[in-house]
């Protein structure tokens, strides 16, 4: 061959992997957009990809297999506004000061429950802190077009999405639950009613694949917040018809609750309604993540889904079954706290690699960050780390404490208390009594097994770190009721077995019957339009 040659067939070689390089070089300096998807109270067993055999999610399933599981992924709270705020601050409860839901009493003002518990709840921060830089002002400020679709639960007016860096709000108000129910017409200022007898969960999807679609050409930041899967619990005659028949199918429990310490809690995923809520969150995210796809962005977005506390078990609609893990929302154990978590870097091909490592809602922030290559907040996000190591397959060897403080009594049947969980061993510190737990994760994980008689040093030495913590971060405590009757209480107590409990045994047959009708328009889903 003629060296001129050669060299004419060198240089086009080169040119062709100089231009790839280019590529991957153009490709790694393109700022990833975001999708942020967070369901309202569902269980870490809700799933079919966590393990239920009853609900079916093919979409968010899909997700998962494409992305990274944390099978050790937790919300900051057992309730949602705490939760919420700290995957905007990246900050523990009692640093930020939100440790109940916004709206619920506390002091004396308790009292008006007729709950009669031993102590009054404390006082908590009732929005989010304006000196705080959200997750979306971080983004923002880095050229990012900003959305938000959903629940807020995070203050009323004045401390809306658009006032902590969202650009766009469709949906966020200082409600915890839909007002009007799920399908329209509802009642919220910040969604106009459209068309009778839509879906909300639907609508927000699709507000948010709207959002993507013309701003496919932008770098944003979309963060869809279903107030699906809370309650009221609703679905269409149709989906509940088809979880109806496979309840059926399956065999149907004589018995659906046992006792939990002092109310009756789900032992079984067998309500078709609540199934029919969580098949149209699923429904939903393949909207959206369709839109990814038909607007070509699908391989440059990083997709986070999660929840933000444990399935509703007990309390409120009794919703589903958390085990094995013990409790729910509101409860201080695993099934309170331990969520589906799973993050999608499309470039990393994680394609369904799971990891044990203690996750927490408040690394969102550092992590998202991370890998969108923008300088982090450390006096910020100071309760969360990157987890982008994990992500890169690397391991990510940091022993970090993790804190939950609730000092209130949930809806659900939950205790006052805080919690430390560090490698590998949670302590439980209530605070009616002082009492203390202390379980090995995540061998027991199901909270059953109280070790603390058999390692007493490790308990000790964490029961010295959490009270450190709390009071370095000036945590605030529920007190004694000077009131406290303890016959009432029990009064109570045997009110709720005697016919709490056989009253919602009743109900969740009567929910699984063949002729089993809420009302004549099944929620407003039948409502047609004028």
């Amino acid at each position: 061959m003629h060296y001129s040659k050669i060299i004419c067939i060198c240089l086009i070689v080169l040119s062709f992997f100089g231009c790839q390089k280019n590529k991957a070089t153009q490709k790694q300096n393109v700022k990833p957009n975001i999708l942020f998807i967070l369901v309202d109270d569902l269980g870490y067993h809700d799933l079919g990809v966590t393990g239920s055999t009853f609900y079916e999610t093919p979409n968010v399933d899909k997700l998962a297999n494409e992305g990274m599981m944390f099978t050790q992924g937790y919300a900051a709270s057992r309730v949602c506004s705490p939760s919420r705020a700290s995957i905007m601050t990246g900050k523990f409860t009692a640093r930020h000061g939100i440790t109940d839901w916004i709206g619920a009493k506390t002091g004396e003002e308790w009292r008006t429950r007729n709950r009669h518990d031993k102590l009054l709840p404390a006082d908590y921060v009732i929005q989010l802190p304006k000196a705080d830089i959200t997750i979306a002002e971080a983004f923002k400020s880095n050229g990012y077009k900003t959305f938000f679709a959903g629940k807020w639960h995070l203050g009323g007016e004045g401390s809306y999405p658009e006032n902590h860096g969202f650009d766009i709000n469709i949906g966020g108000i200082g409600a915890g639950s839909p007002k009007g129910g799920f399908f329209s017409p509802w009642n919220n200022p910040k969604l106009p009613n459209k068309q009778k007898g839509e879906n909300l969960t639907l609508r927000l999807a699709k507000e948010t694949a709207n959002f993507i679609s013309k701003h496919r050409d932008t770098t944003f930041f979309a963060f869809l917040s279903f107030y699906a899967v809370h309650a009221p619990i609703q679905t269409t005659e149709k989906k509940w018809r088809k979880y109806r028949d496979k309840a059926d199918n399956l065999g149907i429990a004589d018995s659906g609750y046992k006792m939990e310490r002092v109310l009756p809690i789900r032992q079984v995923q067998d309500n078709p309604i609540y199934a029919g809520l969580v098949e149209t969150m699923d429904d939903a995210v393949g909207v959206v993540l369709k839109a990814l796809k038909d607007n070509g962005l699908e391989e440059n977005t990083i997709v986070v889904f999660t929840s933000d506390n444990g399935g509703v078990a007990s309390g409120d609609h009794y919703a589903t079954s958390n085990l094995p893990l013990r409790g729910g929302k509101g409860y201080q154990w695993e099934g309170g706290i331990r969520e589906p978590c799973f993050i999608k870097v499309p470039w990393l091909k994680n394609n369904g690699a799971t990891t044990e490592f203690p996750a927490i809602n408040t690394d969102f922030y550092p992590t998202l960050l991370d890998i969108a290559n923008i300088p982090l907040h450390p006096n910020q996000h100071i309760d969360g780390i990157s987890l982008k190591p994990l992500l890169e397959g690397k391991q990510l060897d940091v022993s970090r404490p993790l804190y939950w403080h609730y000092p209130h009594y949930g809806n659900q049947g939950g205790e006052p208390a805080s919690i430390i969980q560090q490698d590998g061993w949670k302590l439980i510190h209530y605070w009616e009594d002082d009492r203390e737990e202390l379980f090995k994760l995540p061998s027991e994980e199901k909270d059953q097994q109280n070790l603390l008689s058999k390692h007493p040093e490790i308990a000790k030495n964490l029961s010295h770190n959490l009270m450190t913590w709390l009071n370095n971060v000036d945590a605030k405590y529920p007190v004694k009721d000077s009131i406290y009757d303890a016959n009432k209480a029990e009064i109570r107590y045997l009110n709720t077995v005697n016919k709490k409990w056989p009253s919602l045994e009743k109900q969740r047959l009567e929910v699984l019957s063949k002729d089993f009708q809420p009302n004549e328009n099944w929620w407003k889903s039948k409502v047609t339009v004028d």
